[in-house]
């Protein structure tokens, strides 16, 4: 792959943010899977380490009132608006060592490079590891990036954990004080924008044979609880068309909703996660059967409309075979388009470094969404090996992550001169 002069791939930046990978990787609540949640001491003990390398990299660093770990490296004036650079330090269970924590650690390079050089440019440069993206200890996503923008509701200081300690409870075990979180919240004109790195979670950069990518919108997402209300009965005396069988209804609209999310194309997808059979026994014909559908895209109006036709062909298929079909929405979260200009930004700087940019939608949700509802936000992905994610086979190559580093130093360069 041919570099462009006037971009320095620096495999040493690279092998130093994979070597940190590995010890965060080994900050864990379980010895022989990494595991780390919000406010545990695992969290704690990372947000130190992660702040140890901020300040080596010439930042300012502090710990936030929601648990986010900051650092700042000042402008050529002091108290300058800030470009913020980012991603998440927690987990799921049994996860991978990529997602969220290579963000954090290359923007951390970013700022490395210019303390480096002794460079300081007209806008700060902030950097975020973020406390909980993931939701994996409370139920609840983007903890840390909603404290930024001051939009934690009401009730979250009450939600608990499986161990039944409170969002609350766990702030105060950890040494924050649970009626000063508003405190974290920046101001909309602290920030000139956002930038993201993440791995890509998927596989497209791959196929493509691409390192790098720029996203164009986190796609929206409805979930639905659905159900087919048939008849049980005798599996072995009841004819064939006779039968209410509320499995097979289910299992016909199964197949439409792969087929019809198929043509529709425009990067939707629909997946069929969960299937409970009632009253599943082998020699009874199904009478009711629960499942879920997950339905996500970038742009919020074709995913309606899919979601539209889904129930649409549910209901005709129930009413064909004489038995009910319901649906109940339980999460819905829009499509949140990258800014235009931070999106023409990285293409240029990803050009730069590989020929050519992929512009291409994040299936899986992100810190972004919160933060693109205050300030300019862009993405850059960055390929992961058979587009494998929250699995311990997680992983990049050293080379890929030193031209994401060379690309996303470049973006924020031309982000944060006049």
């Amino acid at each position: 792959m041919s570099v462009s002069a006037s971009l320095k791939v620096d495999i040493q930046q690279a092998a130093r943010v994979m070597a940190r990978a590995d010890e965060l990787a080994a900050i864990s609540e379980a010895p022989d899977a990494l595991t780390r949640v919000y406010l545990s001491p695992q969290h704690l003990q990372a947000n130190q380490r992660v702040g140890e390398w901020m300040r080596q990299a010439g930042m300012t660093v502090w710990q936030d009132s929601v648990g986010n770990i900051c650092g700042r490296y000042e402008g050529e004036q002091e108290g300058a608006q800030a470009i913020l650079l980012g991603s998440h330090l927690d987990t799921v269970r049994n996860a991978g060592r990529y997602d969220g924590m290579l963000g954090v650690l290359t923007a951390i390079e970013v700022v490395h490079s210019l303390h480096q050089q002794g460079k300081r440019l007209a806008k700060a440069i902030e950097v975020v590891g973020f406390c909980d993206e993931e939701g994996t200890r409370f139920g609840i996503t983007l903890l840390g990036s909603r404290g930024l923008t001051g939009t934690w509701p009401d009730g979250w200081l009450a939600q608990t954990d499986a161990n039944g300690i409170s969002v609350a409870q766990a702030m105060v075990n950890a040494g924050l004080d649970p009626t000063r979180t508003h405190l974290a919240a920046r101001r909309t004109e602290e920030f000139a924008a956002y930038l993201e790195l993440h791995i890509e979670q998927g596989p497209c950069l791959e196929q493509q044979g691409l390192a790098l990518g720029v996203v164009e919108a986190i796609n929206g997402a409805r979930r639905l609880n659905c159900r087919f209300t048939g008849e049980a009965g005798h599996a072995g005396t009841v004819p064939m068309y006779h039968r209410k069988d509320a499995l097979a209804a289910a299992a016909e609209w199964m197949m439409a909703v792969e087929n019809t999310t198929l043509q529709q194309g425009g990067n939707l997808v629909a997946t069929v996660g969960t299937l409970d059979c009632t009253p599943g026994a082998v020699n009874v014909i199904p009478g009711e059967v629960i499942l879920t559908l997950d339905i996500r895209g970038p742009e919020d109006a074709p995913l309606d409309a899919l979601l539209h036709d889904l129930l649409a062909q549910a209901q005709q298929i129930a009413t064909r075979r004489h038995m009910h079909f319901g649906a109940q929405e339980f999460y819905r979260i829009a499509a949140t388009p990258c800014d235009a200009r931070l999106q023409a930004l990285l293409a240029d700087a990803v050009t730069r470094v590989q020929a050519c940019a992929l512009h291409l939608p994040s299936g899986a949700g992100h810190d972004a969404i919160a933060i693109a509802e205050r300030w300019p936000t862009g993405m850059l992905f960055v390929r992961c090996q058979g587009g494998i994610s929250h699995h311990p086979a997680e992983s990049v190559n050293v080379d890929d992550v030193a031209l994401a580093i060379s690309a996303f130093t470049d973006a924020v360069e031309m982000l944060a001169e006049p």
